[in-house]
């Protein structure tokens, strides 16, 4: 069996394969060289761990680089980030998966749209492409143009892994549920009700957004980045317009910077409580999902009255923000929100003391912290799990460092702890939201701001830039190269969900089977940023 290093140089017996290049900040630790296994194996010696951003696949065979491979990881005790390329992939690469457990479903991902094999992938088998498309479907080739999907689909069954025993049965879930929510299969293999094992198929909806967006304008691109889902509409156009901004040399005045502050914290009050109500409905605890749907209900609609959307769409943009209300409305703002923190904490102790619901929470579906790092799991979900991994505390952006957040950490890693984390959080936005909305109103004599104009004449070409921003369920990240002509020539969405959703079934086994929703809802995640 090969050892790490020998396993690393693998690398360089494929075919075509460059040496790594990689970008960092400036004057922060040297890497030891340009050698791929060299620069990986120092990456994993890091104590702590880099934090896995995003894994890039690029059709760049029009500029006779091939198939590139782009990871970026980051570095929370230096805070830097760190690109490793690798170009000149022709039709396989070696599988990190078995390192970075992480890009098992990117790595899987590549094959089924770009039509290249991770080579030793510990699971190989389709991930986006369901059993039915032909054979050289790869849609997110350049060469690939778009329009005859729905004739070249056979449909074909879905492939499980076979589990057999005396009193084993299978319990099939979905795609098609009794809620109001997307298309999703789950299977149980259980004895009795205790599960033994668990899969999640997800990608039923797969709506080729990224496909959809090259050859699209910046800010065509931001309407439809905004659209890959509902309830992280806002963190996916700040992750988006993020980019932009690197890639034009862009800085956001202070005023732009405030409001966006502003904006990402009522998206994930609003969502955190409503989880909150959700995690309730899990376990048919109608008094908690009630207090909480009313809750969220009262924020959406603050949302719609003062900022024109109840998902607060359309108010990031390249340069600041679309709007910003005036002295009056921000007051009227601070006031809603007071009466819905004192609401909050008036229903949040008939959930922490019941124990009916505690007994149901506490210790279903851990989530162990080993799991947690090498699954590359983000958001409440690994700090719950004990990882204090929070984007606003990692890295300087927005006006976080003057907020001084500090990451809301629980330690057992159960859907309990899960539901702590957004407790916290939602007590620190309430307090971070005051104190934000008081500078707005003192500066209500600035003019509403306007956005800078981007000069994309200077906007830099065929270069990568990636945004970041930690969203209700974690961190998302959109990773951005533009054409010579400004327009997009590859985006990638890489959402919180996307990269939650494989540590899902590590959590189930040992658990009943009723417990799933309560588990399933503890982590919220969506399946909309899965099926982009």
């Amino acid at each position: 069996m090969l050892g790490l290093r020998e396993y690393l140089q693998s690398f360089h017996s494929c075919p075509g394969t460059e040496i790594v290049q990689w970008t960092k900040e400036e004057g922060i630790v040297e890497l030891p060289s340009r050698d791929l296994p060299e620069v990986l194996t120092y990456c994993l010696d890091i104590k702590p761990r880099p934090i896995w951003l995003t894994h890039v696949v690029n059709d760049e065979r029009q500029l006779g680089h091939g198939f590139c491979l782009y990871l970026v990881l980051h570095f929370p005790g230096k805070d830097f980030s760190l690109t490793l390329v690798a170009k000149g992939i022709t039709d396989e690469f070696p599988t990190l998966a078995l390192i970075f457990p992480a890009m098992n479903w990117s790595e899987r991902e590549a094959q089924d749209l770009f039509g290249i094999k991770a080579v030793g992938h510990p699971d190989p088998r389709s991930l986006v492409l369901h059993p039915g498309w032909p054979q050289g479907f790869y849609p997110l080739r350049k060469d690939y143009k778009a329009g005859n999907e729905c004739q070249e689909f056979k449909r074909a069954p879905l492939i499980f892994p076979e589990m057999h025993g005396d009193g084993i049965f299978q319990v099939p879930v979905g795609p098609i549920h009794a809620g109001i929510i997307e298309p999703g299969h789950f299977r149980f293999y259980a004895i009795g009700e205790p599960v033994l094992h668990f899969e999640a198929q997800l990608f039923y909806t797969h709506k080729g957004i990224e496909k959809l967006v090259e050859g699209r304008s910046i800010e065509d691109g931001l309407r439809i980045i905004e659209r890959v889902c509902g309830v992280c509409a806002l963190s996916h156009g700040l992750a988006y317009c993020e980019a932009v901004e690197k890639l034009a040399n862009v800085e956001v005045p202070r005023q732009g910077l405030l409001w966006r502050t502003i904006l990402a914290e009522l998206e994930r009050m609003y969502n955190h409580i409503g989880d909150i109500g959700n995690m309730c409905a899990g376990v048919g605890f109608a008094l908690g999902n009630a207090n909480g749907s009313q809750s969220k209900e009262k924020l959406q609609r603050l949302n719609l009255e003062f900022f024109g959307h109840r998902f607060l769409r359309g108010m990031v943009i390249p340069g600041g923000v679309k709007s910003i209300p005036g002295s009056h409305d921000s007051q009227a703002i601070l006031n809603r929100l007071i009466e819905v923190s004192v609401d909050f904490e008036a229903w949040i102790p008939l959930l922490l003391e019941h124990d009916g619901f505690r007994q149901r929470a506490v210790t279903a579906g851990v989530l162990k912290p080993e799991h947690a790092i090498d699954f590359g799991v983000t958001g409440p979900a690994a700090r719950a799990s004990g990882i204090p991994n929070d984007w606003r505390e990692l890295h300087a952006h927005l006006l976080y460092p003057e907020l001084e957040v500090k990451s809301m950490v629980e330690q057992d890693g159960d859907a309990w702890s899960r539901l702590m984390v957004r407790v916290k959080e939602t007590r620190e936005s309430f307090r971070f939201l005051n104190t934000l909305l008081s500078e707005a109103i003192e500066g209500s004599t600035l003019i509403p701001n306007t956005p800078i104009p981007i000069v994309f004449e200077d906007i830099k070409a065929m270069v990568p830039a990636w945004g970041c921003v930690e969203s209700p369920r974690g961190t998302d990240v959109i990773w951005l190269m533009l054409d010579e002509e400004g327009k997009i020539y590859r985006c990638r969405v890489r959402s919180a969900s996307y990269a939650n959703w494989p540590a899902v079934p590590l959590t189930v086994p040992g658990n009943i089977v009723p417990d799933f929703p309560l588990i399933n809802k503890s982590f919220e995640l969506c399946y909309s940023c899965c099926d982009r």
